[in-house]
């Protein structure tokens, strides 16, 4: 004699649906990949060069905010 209770059907479960992925087309790419280097090097501009003749700013504000991070990257500044 079998005793053992049947097992419940399992409800299907439907899986999410995959998003499409589609490749971003170098139009609309290559803006913000040029914004982002003139960024990059106003950036390294102001950490690394600005001081001395060639300061945009004629204090040394900038200079002391970036000072820690100049050594860092390896800029002399003494």
């Amino acid at each position: 004699m079998d005793h053992a209770l049947p097992l419940p059907a399992t409800p299907a479960i439907d899986a999410p649906a995959l998003p499409d992925i589609r490749p971003i087309p170098m139009a609309e790419l290559l803006p913000w990949l040029v914004f982002g280097g003139l960024l990059m090097l106003l950036l390294v501009y102001l950490v690394g060069v600005e001081q001395g003749a060639l300061s945009v700013f004629s204090n040394h504000y900038v200079h002391e905010f970036v000072h820690d991070g100049r050594h860092l990257l390896g800029f002399p500044c003494h």
